[in-house]
């Protein structure tokens, strides 16, 4: 299960409350592969991410598809058509690239930069 908060820097206010950064979230071209289905009112983005990517944690790959303008919100309109993403790993793999802080390793070597997270399976 994939934690899209794990690459969200995290901010401490000086009360002592900690609060996330700003997420960016990357495009999601259209593809041939997309599918299509036409939503009911008990539908919502986290089960259509279980159905289709066997992932709820991976809702807001849908919701973000749709241009959803409420992305606070967990449900499709009612009787509209939403667009599945079957390609979920290219938008997961860019949004970890737009919001991983990690601090990128030098090797002396040959003066390559690379990030710690590279390689990590996504």
């Amino acid at each position: 299960m994939a934690n899209r908060y794990k690459y969200v820097t995290v901010s401490k206010l000086s009360s002592g409350k900690r609060i996330y950064n700003t997420t960016l979230y990357p495009k999601i071209p259209l593809s041939n592969d997309d599918l299509y289905i036409l939503c009911n009112s008990t539908d919502r983005y986290d089960k259509l991410a279980q159905v289709y990517y066997n992932d709820p944690q991976l809702w807001w790959i849908i919701s973000t598809a749709n241009d959803a303008s409420s992305n606070d919100s967990l449900f499709p309109p009612t009787g509209s058509y939403v667009r599945i993403p079957q390609n979920y790993l290219g938008p997961l793999r860019e949004y970890i690239r737009l919001n991983d802080t990690s601090p990128t390793m030098v090797d002396n070597n040959n003066d390559n930069s690379t990030s710690p997270s590279a390689g990590s399976g996504y």
